[in-house]
This record gives C-alpha cells, structure tokens and sequence, in this order.
C-alpha cells in the first residue's frame, strides 16, 4: 500500500456498544449477484448491495466484459444480463484490487469464455496462492496460466471445451467450490466438488433460486453444464463477518446491549456465534426470516462473562474471516483459547495468525502463534499501537479490542476497512465505539 493511501484508526479506552444498527451487506452475496445477474437471461435487481471496494471490483469487471450495470446507489445495483455466453473480451487486464473472491470466481467462470482475458490485482492479491484453483481447471481442459510460484496475474485462454470434473478439494474452502461449480456450467456433463468440511453456500443457493439446479448430497454439490440462469431479485443481508466485530465487542464491553438487524444466518456462516456461545457469550437470534433463499435474523448480543476454550475444528470452515475478531474475544476471556486446523489464516489478505499474534502482544495479550492457529491466554489489554498490515478485519478487530484496553489503541494501515466495510467507523461511533480515523 502507497503512503498515500495509510490511515490510522485511535480508539479511546473503555465503553459500551448500545442501540441498534443494520451492518454492511453481506460481501460474497453481493460478488455473487452481480456475478450471476450478469450471466443470467434478463435484468436482476439488487439491494443491499455492499458498495466497498472488493464487490466494485466485480462490478467493474462485469462492466469492462460488457454488462450493462445500473447503480449501486444507496445499495441498489440494476444487472441486464447477458446470458451465460454473452460476454465480451475486456479491453485491458480486469483489476480485481484486494478481492480474492473476485479472482478465483472470475477464474472459474471466465475458463468457459470465448476470449482470451487476464485478472490481476494489488500487492497483496498478486501473492496469494492460487494453483488451488489453476491445477483442478486446467484437469477440466482450461488455458489458464499463474506464475512460476503459483500467483496472479492469472492467463486465460477462450475457446477451450471443458470437460466435467468430480473433484475432492484437499482443503476446504467456498471460493474453490464455488470456482469449479462455475466452471462447471460450460462444461460437458456433470461437474462435481466434495468439501471435506461444510464452506460457504451462497453459489449453491444462488444458482438454485435463479433457477439453475444443483445437486447437493451430503459432502458434494454438483452442476451440470448448458443450462441457462434466470433474472431475479436478490436482497442480500447483512454479512454475519461485518456484525462479528461487533458481536465480539458488545461481548467483551461491560453494559453493552447491541442489537444487529437484518443479519444473513446461512448455517455455513455461523461459526463465529456458535464459538462465542461456547465462550459464554449472550446471543439472542430473533425474528428468524428467509430472503431470497438466504436465511435471515437479528441478533442481540449483551455483555457477558466470556472463558477460553479449545476451539472445535469442525467450526473452524464456518468462522474462518471471523478469527481475528475471536481472537480479540479470546484474549478478553477468562483462561486460554486454542484454535487448530486453520492454517489458511495464513494465506488472506495477511498472514492472519502472525499480524494478530503480533499486534495482540503488542498491547500485552499473552498470544503465541502456531503453524495452524494461536494460543491465547486471556487477561488485560494495555493501550498501544499496531499495525493491521492493510487487512481490513485485522484492523476493525483491534478497534474493538479498545473496548477492554487500559488506554488508547492506534492502529496503523486501515484504509482497506474500505473493501468490506464502508461506513465503519461511523457505525461504530454511532453506537458508542471512542474511533476516530485520521
């Protein structure tokens, strides 16, 4: 990240979270409807749309392939689909900025194309890992090349024919899934992906409510290719990832009583509220509803007496971007928390495990990292400063551990809270949250 672009975020010791608020919505619901909207016959309209700067990516994506988007305005976003081979060739490299989600989907769906095309991203999305999804696309037929360590920028050939794959993942992980199932819709025959633990649902349920059938069975999902996808009307909810800061927060700040309204509880998502329950914390789930096939809810959440525990690692797929907030949980709790089995901390928008062991102590938190997770020994948090290394929920988590903290906390590097959570600082202030951003 530029000089120009750092922001710091000053937190102010102590506090309660109270009232209510409606969180960011939900960000890999919002990639995917205009994903999908733009791959479908006719126009699909949105809300709730999450206009930060991963799933603006996408949507200029769509734009430079050819797709007609209206919006987003105030979280309105109007797709003029173009059916599943109506796009164009981009006239320059797609730019996908931090969003490892629009790369490895985009890498799926553009393997079926007719054009050649290439998806690059910033710093931090050129040296993530992507072979995870290049290898299993390339055993389907596609030209798709990274380079010699594995990474952006990805080289896509068009015009190749795609045979189906039955494909068991090595590790568990939506955005593979989710490449291969969209892969998988220009593909002869059945393409089929086994998770070896539950991940994120939303393509599934999405491509099922525009009328494109899926086939779930226990651990696999299959698709089969040369259907067609139908226009909808897509609400998307509030993203359970955004609302952890502030379940975590409300939890560790004594006096806190926080309501979150419209809040998405798709049960591959809800890893982070079973984790805190088992801590201890007090999580109310009211006014259950489904919207657009994606299960909905608000949820109060009071301050509680939370104790360390040994994380399940069955949960571990279904709370994977809400660790840092739990770690921040973890050291506020009463004894240790262990978490294993989550090696892929290590390879986000930040090694996840190391810059949160290393800002937790900083501010004097018992942390020892692992090669698969932390160890936590809860107690006090001293005031202090770190550095989020530009990882959006590194330092939206940091903001909420001033909740417990002895005297302020700065936090370096923030300007990317932009990619998934717009408006935070000001939500947070709003219901009582000491930040400041400068």
């Amino acid at each position: 990240m530029s000089s120009k672009d750092q922001l710091r975020f000053i937190v102010q010791p102590g506090g309660a979270l109270k009232g209510e608020l409606r969180v960011a919505g939900d960000k890999s619901i919002s990639h995917r409807s205009v994903m999908l909207g733009s791959l479908a016959e006719g126009t699909t309209q949105i809300s709730g749309f999450l206009e930060g700067e991963d799933s603006l990516a996408t949507l200029n994506a769509f734009r430079s392939m050819g797709v007609s988007i209206e919006g987003p305005a105030e979280g309105r976003v109007t797709v003029h689909g173009v059916g599943l081979h109506g796009l164009k060739a981009p006239a320059e490299p797609l730019d996908l900025g931090n969003s490892g989600t629009s790369m490895r989907l985009l890498s799926g769906l553009l393997a079926g194309q007719s054009f050649d095309c290439e998806l690059i991203g910033d710093s931090s999305l050129m040296s993530r890992p992507m072979r995870r999804v290049t290898e299993p696309l390339i055993s389907m037929g596609a030209g798709i090349s990274a380079t010699e360590a594995g990474t952006a920028p990805l080289k896509i050939s068009g015009g190749r024919t795609l045979q189906s794959i039955h494909y068991d993942m090595p590790v568990a992980s939506a955005q593979v899934k989710s490449c291969l199932l969209l892969a998988g819709l220009y593909a002869d025959g059945q393409t089929c992906v086994r998770e070896p633990a539950p991940t994120r649902d939303h393509t599934e349920r999405m491509l099922t409510g525009m009328g494109y059938p899926v086939t779930r069975a226990g651990d696999l999902a299959c698709v089969e290719g040369g259907g067609t996808l139908g226009a909808t009307t897509i609400d998307v909810p509030g993203d359970i990832s955004s609302a952890a800061f502030f379940l975590v927060g409300a939890s560790i700040a004594p006096g806190s009583d926080l309501l979150l309204r419209h809040v998405g509880i798709n049960p591959t998502r809800t890893g982070v509220i079973e984790i805190l329950k088992r801590m201890g914390a007090d999580i109310e789930i009211t006014n259950r509803r489904e919207v657009g096939g994606e299960p909905v809810a608000d949820l109060r959440v009071r301050a509680a007496e939370l104790k360390g525990i040994d994380i399940p690692v069955e949960q571990v797929p279904l709370a994977i971007d809400e660790f840092p907030a739990l770690f921040v949980a973890a050291a506020c709790a009463h004894g240790r928390t262990i978490l294993t089995g989550a090696e892929e901390l290590r390879v986000k928008e930040s090694d996840r495990i190391q810059v949160m062991a290393d800002g937790l102590q900083a501010l004097g938190v018992d942390a020892s990292p692992t090669p698969d997770g932390m160890v936590i020994q809860g107690g006090s948090i001293n005031g202090g400063r770190v550095d989020s290394r530009g990882d959006h929920r590194i330092a939206m988590s940091f903001a909420m551990a001033a909740l417990r903290a002895d005297g302020v906390v700065e936090i370096d590097d923030c300007a990317n809270v932009n990619t998934s959570f717009p408006g935070f600082v000001e939500l947070a202030a709003g219901v009582g949250l000491g930040v400041e951003a400068n």
